[in-house]
């Protein structure tokens, strides 16, 4: 775990710990504000990856080769699937908590969605997705 992940932790920790000792009434504000914690740490995980990727691209270019093959990781398929599953948590909580069951249903919904749809970016051909024949542009291959 690094030293970003224990931070976290300890902010959720905190966050709880404050959800106990002032009560139900401020709970929307404190899952608001981790919320937005998490947003954060997305926020700049994400950033981190586009310069990086930006900076091998502009390096290819520099080269004058073939940019290199965007594959993703076995790590970050897993990491998507973790924070898609912490973040079902307070999602569930909230959409439960404001709309009952319908709520629930939706934000499951949502992250159902986004999930389905990491999926079919990182793997094409999971969901059955048909290709063109290369020699016979008429002609559909499955």
């Amino acid at each position: 775990m690094d030293a970003r992940d224990a931070e976290l932790k300890k902010e959720l920790n905190a966050t709880l710990q404050a959800r106990r000792e002032l009560g139900e009434e401020y709970e929307s504000a404190l899952v608001d504000s981790f919320l937005e914690k998490v947003d954060q740490r997305i926020d700049g995980t994400v950033e981190r990856r586009v310069r990086r990727q930006m900076a091998e691209q502009q390096m290819v270019v520099a080269r004058g080769s073939r940019a290199p093959k965007a594959t993703d990781s076995w790590g970050e398929r897993f990491g998507f699937g973790v924070v898609s599953l912490v973040l079902a948590i307070p999602l569930s909580a909230i959409g439960g908590g404001i709309a009952h069951f319908p709520g629930l249903l939706a934000a499951w919904a949502g992250i159902v969605g986004v999930n389905f749809a990491q999926a079919a970016r990182t793997n094409p051909g999971l969901f059955g997705h048909r290709r063109r024949d290369r020699k016979n542009e008429d002609r559909w291959e499955d």
